[in-house]
């Protein structure tokens, strides 16, 4: 048996199963759900070394998880005075029919657990952690690597969250024409968070977690495939900026890491490996996003990842980046954003009246706030470009960026030393 297909098939068929019997059970039942399928992966490990793995796995997984939950429901007392749907006044066979298992109701679920997981009662931090554990089917360990902490901590969040999940009865259930606006915000910002975990990963070890961006994306794209009998629709125009986004960011993920895993700059980047399929799909789904009552974060960051998607490195590209980056500013003021426009301004009037743009953010405690800086001043002020490599070194966390960071501290070293009289 290959080794790698029972972990493979876990990362594509756990949301969908724990999504389903939950749809079918209730949300409060989510921790049962999870043992569930975690019991019928178990069985397929033990069932397929010993005997084979069946014609079609999928299928044989789906009839485990059917039969597992078939059994609780019939012999854990308490879960069947909780269940919802009353199964419980049904048939047993009745009950096998209302698990169904077709595709679309898996997409049907997986679309109910993103809203509720993503519910505004819950904090955004635990709505990142619950979507990589429920419908990116993380482990604990995985959760606690690409979020930086400990599994004590992701343990203690994934708690609360379904606490207050509980707490609050919060129904598994799309949201209705009314709420749709708000809602759907909610699931965008984790969404948008949870590729942002990937593509920016703070793990010490990884510069990018493409599979926490696959799965990101994959979301997005299920609310702007999903056509409900009811007309209800999610494909609004943000919902395509931040696929859009994702594809062009997506497109310069061979280009971003070396040979060896490190960090590779945007200037230093091979063009030739940047992904041209990614990008035209971005294309399109930026064409959808267009809209002239609707401008999001989503649709100007969307643009900002286009042009630098152009491979020539041209005036007139830096200064709409420029003018882009002004205008999220004023909708949106993040740190970052803040900073990526002095690179930006760097590149339109030059590093030297870049420095006072860079400065007057006084974001010292900032890793990227130094990096700049260094950058910055690396050929106008030797010392002061290394004081602030040195800071920024303090102030890094991942064995990439400390590679990147100690590399431009050896050039301006050996910089000063041949300048010096």
């Amino acid at each position: 048996m290959n080794n790698n297909l029972i972990p493979q098939l876990y990362r594509q068929e756990y949301s969908k199963m724990v999504s389903l019997l939950c749809s079918r059970f209730g949300i409060d039942q989510i921790d049962t759900a999870e043992d569930i399928v975690s019991e019928t992966f178990l069985a397929a490990a033990e069932t397929w070394g010993q005997k084979g793995v069946p014609g079609n796995p999928v299928a044989w997984l789906y009839k485990v998880a059917r039969n597992n939950a078939l059994n609780v429901l019939k012999h854990n007392k308490v879960f069947r005075e909780r269940v919802k749907d009353n199964l419980v006044q049904q048939t047993t066979a009745h009950a096998e029919q209302e698990l169904d298992f077709s595709e679309q109701s898996i997409i049907d679920s997986q679309l109910q657990m993103l809203f509720a997981v993503c519910h505004p009662s819950i904090p955004v931090e635990a709505q990142v952690c619950l979507s990589l554990r429920i419908l990116c089917g993380f482990s604990i360990d995985e959760i606690a690597q690409a979020l930086l902490t400990t599994k004590a901590n992701i343990n203690k969040r994934l708690y609360r969250a379904k606490e207050k999940l509980r707490a609050e009865n919060i129904a598994l259930s799309l949201p209705g024409n009314e709420a749709i606006t708000s809602r759907l915000n909610s699931v965008l910002v984790t969404l948008y968070l949870l590729f942002n975990e990937g593509y920016y990963s703070a793990g010490t070890d990884t510069v990018l977690r493409k599979d926490l961006c696959v799965e990101a994306m994959h979301l997005v794209y299920l609310l702007t495939e999903y056509q409900a009998p009811s007309g209800l629709s999610f494909a609004k125009p943000d919902v395509y900026a931040l696929l859009a986004l994702m594809c062009f960011q997506a497109s310069r993920f061979e280009a971003r890491i070396n040979a060896t895993g490190g960090l590779v700059l945007y200037e230093q980047q091979d063009r030739s490996l940047w992904n041209q399929e990614l990008i035209n799909r971005g294309n399109h789904f930026f064409v959808q996003a267009a809209n002239r009552e609707t401008l999001s974060r989503y649709h100007l960051e969307a643009a900002i990842a286009w042009w630098h998607t152009h491979e020539k490195d041209s005036l007139e590209k830096w200064e709409n980046i420029l003018l882009l980056y002004n205008k999220l500013l004023i909708l949106e003021y993040t740190p970052i954003a803040a900073l990526n426009r002095a690179y930006a301004f760097a590149r339109v009037y030059g590093k030297e009246k870049a420095i006072p743009e860079a400065e007057a953010l006084r974001l010292t405690g900032n890793l990227f706030y130094h990096s700049l800086l260094g950058e910055l001043y690396s050929e106008l002020d030797t010392t002061k470009a290394i004081h602030h490599c040195k800071q920024a070194l303090a102030l890094t966390e991942t064995v990439a960026e400390r590679a990147v960071i100690t590399g431009k501290l050896k050039a301006l070293t050996e910089a000063g030393k041949h300048n010096s009289p």
